[in-house]
């Protein structure tokens, strides 16, 4: 709660200006309300006075009027700092997800971060005009109790008496309110979150004709949020109950105290009204509650916001990288341990060669987030071309790593923005466009579409396959020195597969290719292969000789698909000495052998 409420108040602070109209109007307001009681009560024994004048019902009408104004004013800045407010907590959360990197999303879970980036956001923005309206309503409760006592002071006492058992009561709601809506939207954004999958994986659920077992499955938090959300309603009927019974007995409390005095003479009959009308004003106070059911709304999202916004953000440092070391894309592993899953992985991969990467998926996908700092390894370093990672400045590090994903987000609305999508916002001429869709085997069918390369991404019907190929193209027009596929191929026929694996050796050559590789031919195809098991680099060199180790072969599960040890090539293997030290070179025969291993063993 004291994270949420540091956030609240700072974004109160954001929006001084709106705020300040907001609580000079309210006071206006008030300050109208206080005195309109003192002046009726004048008017009417000027009334029963026929020497005095008619001014008290002219000063009442003035009076009428500022209220009135005071509650336009106070409309139109509750209404504009609520959307200030919503706006600076979306900009800033999202920003703050974004700028975390994919540990966030992984923690908290898609659909959870969209339920409080919007209803969350929303909820937050009643914060301002109700800490600003509901200190202004209790302006009113407090002067009148001063007023009531400069009238007689056991009106005053009779007041004071009946207020504290209301303040006591607003008191404990503000706590049990908090603590309900907070549990409450909990559980509302893990619904959130079980619905995006599900929508996700519609088709899935189409096929296997799994729709009521996936509509419980969503619902099934139900009857917790049923439970709190009739906790809320228990509590807030108890106050509603409660102010409700205790502000008319205060009412009725000082009117007939008043009654008293003006019986044995004490107050005149004017201020019998006035007093009757302050005691209405003061007992109002139970009108805060539905400002301080606002705040308390507002605190339970602010905690769950809070909570995302806790979350450290990825450092950057300010170094560049050499303008043009003799290999450029130069990557090295030192002692690198990570998640559990990697144990002091030590590597080198050298510039300008492409290099697999196999072993099991959490080895080989974790290795690779961490090539382009997806990720922070938890001991050891990584550098680039001699300079760690963490060290280099973000548009740095961005235009120097490249990737390609196995299910990749086309962002930027048509099919030509998501391939021209780079990390220097630069234009991508037409031309280099197109040659990095032809690279990846991309524009047949983007031809094909009535709109080509115009075509809204979100319109356009693709396959897995078709959408790993514009993300490839993507990488291929990325300018960087290194770029890394994640498992990229994996949806693309045989065919295809080759077409752009020879694409990745040749076409990209000058800049180092990182391939995570589960097929035996992707890795016969690379320079060479860096061979990860059991949490470290267990080998390093060609594909041929690697294949001689049976458990080397095991990773790929032997099968049709993967080239035999007769197949492999007969290429001299270099010493996994040479590729530590980075001064493995890729020779063209070897490259032309890998991609007959492939053809070979692929099948056509």
């Amino acid at each position: 709660m004291r994270a949420a409420d540091r956030l609240l108040a700072g974004l109160i602070r954001g929006t001084s200006g709106w705020t300040t109209l907001l609580a000079v109007s309210s006071l206006i307001t008030a300050g109208a309300e206080l005195a309109l009681p003192l002046a009726l009560g004048a008017a009417l024994d000027n009334a029963l006075d026929p020497q005095a004048g008619s001014t008290g019902f002219v000063l009442c009408a003035l009076l009428v009027g500022l209220a009135v104004i005071g509650e336009v004013l106070s409309d139109l800045g509750a209404g504009v700092t609520r959307v200030n407010v919503i706006a600076s907590v979306r900009h800033r959360l999202i920003g703050h997800i974004l700028g975390a990197g994919p540990a966030v999303p992984r923690r908290f879970g898609t659909g959870d971060l969209v339920a409080r980036a919007t209803g969350g956001a929303d909820e937050t923005g009643h914060a301002p005009p109700a800490v600003v309206l509901g200190v202004a309503g209790l302006i009113p409760a407090l002067g009148s109790m001063v007023l009531l006592f400069l009238i007689d002071y056991r009106l005053g006492l009779t007041f004071l008496i009946g207020s504290a058992c209301s303040v006591l009561l607003l008191r404990a709601f503000v706590k049990d309110a908090s603590e309900l809506v907070t549990a409450y939207q909990r559980v509302q954004g893990g619904i959130a979150a079980r619905l995006l999958e599900a929508l996700a994986g519609a088709r899935t659920i189409a096929a296997a004709r799994t729709g009521k077992r996936e509509c419980a499955r969503v619902l099934a938090p139900l009857p917790e949020l049923r439970a709190h959300g009739d906790g809320m309603w228990r509590v807030q009927r108890g106050i509603s109950v409660k102010t409700a019974v205790s502000g008319p007995l205060t009412e009725i409390a000082v009117i007939a105290v008043a009654g008293i005095c003006l019986t044995w003479g004490d107050v005149s009959a004017g201020d019998v009204v006035a007093a009757s009308r302050y005691a209405a004003l003061g007992g109002g106070i139970g009108g805060v509650l539905s400002y301080l059911n606002r705040l308390a709304r507002a605190r339970g999202a602010a905690v769950r916001i809070a909570e995302v916004l806790g979350e450290p953000l990825v450092e950057y440092g300010s170094r560049l990288l050499p303008e043009a070391p003799a290999r450029a894309g130069t990557l090295e592993f030192k002692d690198v341990a990570a998640a559990g899953v990697l144990h002091k992985v030590n590597m080198t991969v050298p510039g300008g060669l492409t290099v697999a990467l196999v072993g099991s998926g959490a080895e080989v996908s974790l290795a690779a987030a961490l090539a382009g700092r997806l990720a922070d390894p938890d001991a050891g370093e990584i550098t680039l071309d001699g300079v760690p990672l963490p060290a280099l400045g973000r548009e740095a590090l961005r235009r120097a790593v490249g990737y390609a994903f196995e299910r990749p987000a086309l962002l930027g609305g048509t099919l030509r923005d998501a391939i021209a999508l780079r990390p220097d916002g630069m234009p991508l001429a037409d031309e280099d466009m197109r040659a990095a869709a032809r690279a990846a085997c991309a524009e047949p069918f983007i031809l094909r579409l009535p709109q080509q390369y115009d075509t809204e991404a979100a319109e356009a019907p693709m396959s897995g396959g078709e959408a790993q190929r514009l993300g490839l193209a993507r990488a291929f027009a990325h300018p960087g020195r290194l770029l890394v596929f994640d498992d990229a191929t994996s949806s693309l026929d045989t065919v295809t597969e080759l077409q752009v694996s020879q694409a990745i050796v040749g076409e990209l050559g000058g800049r180092t290719r990182l391939i995570v590789a589960h097929r035996a031919a992707t890795a016969a195809r690379a320079d060479l292969v860096v061979w990860l098991h059991e949490g470290r680099a267990r080998a390093s060199g060609p594909h041929e000789r690697l294949w001689r180790d049976p458990d080397y072969r095991a990773v790929f599960a032997a099968g049709p698909s993967s080239p035999s040890p007769d197949e492999a090539s007969a290429d001299e293997a270099l010493p996994d000495e040479a590729f530590a030290d980075g001064g493995a070179e890729a020779s063209p025969r070897r490259v032309a052998l890998h991609a007959g291993v492939a053809e070979t063993g692929e099948g056509r």
